[in-house]
């Protein structure tokens, strides 16, 4: 027997919220799709990536270690300080700002051929200028908190 509620107009126009898991909805949604994504080529492509041994360890003899490897560990860094460091100033984006100019001035160095006091200057400059605007653009003409 099916049974039916009655809802008046009022109720039609109002939305409940969960704010302590909202956010999570679309990033679950795309890591579902990507997740099957990447099983459809792993599927598709099997015999391939199974020959494929060979090819990477040629890949990992040819590259450039100290900047690939770098590249990795800063990153890994940058992400993983950005909310303690946030955390002592909570909802001002300092953890932002704090971490993105480090982040910016060291990755620019790894990859700097050159390293002279003409080359880093500049380097210096872009990496407080550059995060400072995007945490001044996110802060106040935006409204919008970074962690």
């Amino acid at each position: 027997m099916l049974t039916f509620r009655e809802v008046t107009m009022g109720q039609l126009t109002q939305v409940t919220i969960d704010f302590e898991t909202s956010h999570l909805l679309f990033p679950t949604i795309i890591a579902c799709v990507l997740g099957l994504l990447g099983l459809a080529i792993v599927i598709r492509d099997r015999a391939k990536i199974a020959t494929a041994g060979t090819y990477w360890s040629g890949i990992w003899q040819s590259m450039d270690k100290p900047r690939f490897l770098g590249t990795i560990v800063l990153t890994l860094l940058y992400f993983s300080l950005m909310v303690p460091v946030g955390d002592i100033w909570p909802n001002t984006g300092r953890g932002f700002l704090f971490c993105s100019i480090p982040f910016v001035f060291l990755t620019g160095l790894l990859f700097m051929h050159e390293r002279t006091m003409k080359s880093i200057l500049p380097l210096a400059v872009v990496s407080v200028v550059g995060p400072v605007f995007v945490w001044w653009l996110f802060t106040y003409p935006l409204f919008l908190t970074l962690p």
